[in-house]
């Protein structure tokens, strides 16, 4: 007679399931805000609009606008929600077997999607569906999630693990999440108020980020028939190394900046680069002139483009080229808001009421998303008649 199947026999390990909670609790508990209610292993997580206590923030609270001495509180509240996953970026984390880093991209994207519309980072939640669950990686993978809810100020309240054998190989994952964060309603950006002869204010990204890795595998590793371990002169670091880079988490910034100047609008430069993302904030009537070679591109940016021959539009409608975020200010103010951003203090280890275990092993990674400190004046809206346009000037005066 047959012994009797089971779900471990499926492919299904439960009981390591039970130990990646184990694993990562700590690194939840770390990110908890004032307003957190509960920690994770529930079926929902919890979170309120109000500090959950009068008193103080709990050990481990942590939030952009946390001093120590007032907690934030919201008069009309607009919940922001976003969405997205790292992509195929994924596929040089199982090529390195390093794990860590690409749960900062998945914070980021989120979070710095929410933080277009002004918005603070409150809550994060994960999913990461894998081929074969070895609770050790998946640990690696929420631990650099949690750094990023740290560097974000927003709380990691829950999420979801699946093992799913056939669906994914069994060395490999996807990993995705979900932000909510809140805004004022009367201080929500949404781009209405920018007019001809604004300002584009470039915020300097970490390089690739997590956007076009479809075309940069096809490019450097399919046509070029480079490898990820070579070392590569003008990265000073390995080719896996500088790709792996982890994308800059900018709200803390962002909502700084938002606090001392009238910023009209926020554009995330991700997939669709310039030309799909700026019109996205462009009321109607409006485009923008980008002035190519008024900030310096990472050579990565180069290096792609030399791999896979990527003609200029193209490289420029897939990658961010070197700014991660555009702001779009009145033009006697786009100077002050780049010397606002050199003068930032920076991310540094995300505040928090009682520094543990769990925040002190996750302060590497956070500084990993710390956005630089360069900002550039590069370009401006324009008068576009019918169609919200974006129009890249070359260094040679040629518009594309």
């Amino acid at each position: 007679m047959k012994r009797p199947l089971t779900y471990r026999d499926s492919g299904v390990d439960v009981d390591a399931g039970n130990r990646v909670v184990d694993l990562i609790r700590g690194f939840a508990a770390a990110t908890v805000r004032p307003e957190s209610v509960g920690g994770i292993g529930g079926f929902g997580g919890l979170m309120g609009l109000r500090p959950a206590t009068a008193g103080a923030p709990p050990a481990g609270a942590a939030g952009p606008l946390l001093s120590g001495a007032s907690v934030p509180r919201w008069r009309d509240p607009v919940l922001v929600s976003g969405a997205d996953g790292v992509g195929t970026k994924l596929k040089l984390a199982f090529m390195l077997d390093k794990h860590d880093t690409v749960g900062l991209d998945c914070v980021a994207y989120n979070v710095n999607d929410i933080a277009c519309s002004g918005a603070e980072p409150l809550l994060f939640l994960d999913y990461i569906g894998v081929g074969r669950l070895v609770p050790e990686k998946v640990a690696s993978i929420v631990k650099g999630v949690a750094a990023g809810c740290l560097a974000a100020g927003c709380a990691l309240v829950g999420g979801e693990t699946a093992e799913l054998p056939g669906l994914y190989a069994p060395d490999e994952y996807d990993l995705a999440g979900f932000a909510v964060g809140v805004v004022e309603r009367d201080r929500v950006i949404d781009g209405r108020r920018v007019v001809a002869g604004d300002v584009l204010v470039g915020l300097a990204s970490t390089g690739l980020q997590s956007s076009g890795f479809s075309l940069v595998r096809r490019a450097v590793f399919d046509t070029a028939g480079h490898r990820p371990e070579e070392q590569v002169a003008e990265f000073g670091r390995t080719l896996g190394e500088e790709l792996l880079t982890p994308t800059a988490i900018y709200p803390r910034l962002l909502l700084e900046l938002v606090d001392r100047f009238d910023i009209k609008a926020v554009i995330n430069i991700t997939g669709g680069g310039f030309y799909d993302n700026i019109p996205r904030v462009m009321p109607d009537g409006l485009g923008a002139r980008v002035r190519r070679g008024s900030w310096p591109e990472p050579p990565v940016f180069d290096f792609v483009r030399h791999c896979g021959q990527v003609e200029p539009v193209e490289m420029f409608r897939t990658f961010n080229m070197g700014v991660g975020m555009a702001l779009v200010v009145p033009a006697d103010q786009a100077d002050a808001v780049c010397r606002a951003v050199a003068e930032w203090g920076g991310l540094g280890q995300a505040p928090v009421a009682q520094v543990s275990p769990a925040s002190d092993a996750l302060a590497p990674l956070v500084a990993l998303a710390d956005p630089p400190r360069r900002a550039w004046p590069i370009g401006e809206i324009i008068s576009a008649g019918d169609a919200r346009r974006v129009v890249i000037a070359g260094k040679d005066g040629r518009e594309f």
